[in-house]
């Protein structure tokens, strides 16, 4: 009933290539984006912008990131965390060197600076792979953070050695720093995110995306029928580094609004690597799926005791969070090692085929 396809025909090469090939993915994403633009900003808290919201975007954002390099490219990574600091570095040096700069101007211009670092530390990919690789990328993370922590004119030898967002405007409205709200940046994130995403989305379906996966799923066979293998996972780096960059800068200039080194430490890295996964590789829906789980289920269940007046400890609701969410994440992945996104889509071929049997 909720996904009847009867009807829906495809005529043309085009149309069963289509984005959207059943007309009803459409009507969800367009109920989806009205709750995003309308119906969360009308009715969620500030405490809702700062602990779910926001974040969920961002951290999205730059597991996509890793999800080109390492879901579509098949190049493992293990320092996304010290990319998001080169971009969150650069945009704080391009404000700051250039206050007159726009501040949107200024995060897509970070990006390239995390492209270019991303490449660097990408040209091992020429000639190891898998866990070598891994290895590879996880020096980039601690060197990067070390330079982020010795090298004084990134955070213009400031005494704490933190880089600390001032107020800038955008046609008079305060979008960074102390004075803006969390609703206008939110606004401003959930643009840069959804432009991102359609990029992305353009891309890995595309050629350079069918290079990328052919290289990922067997690299000699690609060579030999013209693909270059350097080119692919370069670009690899290169894209997936931008796309970090710019989730590190709206990490920094539109949430934490403050940011030492430590923040973008393996942790970080560790964290997006594993919303990567649990959302589902090679996929893009798969990114927000898994930032929900990893991000803002953590949030609601800490919330949820003093919301219905149980008395619990902070201690107890923080080891039951931790219990909670490590059984959940065990579970999806018992139940489809895949992801969250190919749960989603068996649960959408039975939806298509109810109430026939599948």
């Amino acid at each position: 009933m909720l996904y009847r396809t009867a009807g829906q025909f495809k005529t043309s090469y085009r149309a069963d290539h289509a984005l959207f090939p059943v007309k009803q993915d459409a009507w969800l994403l367009g109920f989806i984006l009205l709750f995003a633009v309308v119906i969360f900003p009308l009715t969620a808290s500030e405490f809702a912008f700062r602990a779910l919201l926001t974040p969920v975007l961002i951290y999205a954002l730059a597991a996509l990131g890793l999800n080109i390099l390492t879901g579509y490219a098949g190049q493992l990574s293990l320092g996304t965390g010290a990319f998001m600091g080169v971009g969150a570095y650069a945009c704080y040096k391009l404000v700051t060197l250039f206050p007159e700069m726009n501040l949107l101007v200024a995060i897509a211009l970070s990006g390239f600076f995390s492209a270019a670092i991303g490449v660097a530390f990408g040209l091992p990919s020429l000639r190891i792979k898998g866990f070598y690789l891994a290895i590879a990328t996880l020096a980039a993370q601690f060197f990067l953070v070390w330079l982020f922590e010795k090298w004084a004119w990134l955070y213009n030898y400031n005494s704490s050695g933190a880089i600390q967002v001032p107020t800038i405007s955008m046609f008079g409205v305060p979008v960074a720093g102390p004075n803006a709200t969390a609703m206008v940046q939110y606004y401003v994130v959930l643009a840069i995110v959804a432009l991102v995403t359609v990029l992305a989305i353009n891309i890995t379906r595309g050629r350079i995306g069918r290079m990328w996966k052919a290289v990922r799923d067997m690299d000699i066979a690609a060579e030999l029928v013209g693909i270059n293998p350097m080119k692919a996972k370069l670009s690899a780096f290169a894209v997936s580094s931008y796309i970090v960059g710019v989730a590190g800068a709206l990490f920094v200039f539109l949430w934490r609004g403050a940011a030492e080194p430590v923040a973008f430490d393996i942790p970080l890295s560790f964290r997006v690597l594993f919303i990567a996964i649990i959302g589902g590789l090679g996929s893009i829906l798969g990114n927000y799926l898994g930032a929900i789980l990893i991000v803002a289920l953590p949030v609601i269940i800490s919330a949820l005791p003093a919301a219905v007046g149980l008395p619990l400890s902070s201690a107890m609701v923080e080891h039951l969070n931790t219990m909670i969410i490590g059984a959940l994440i065990i579970l999806f992945l018992i139940v489809e090692p895949h992801g969250l996104a190919r749960f989603w889509a068996i649960i959408r071929e039975k939806l298509i085929m109810w109430p026939f049997p599948h």
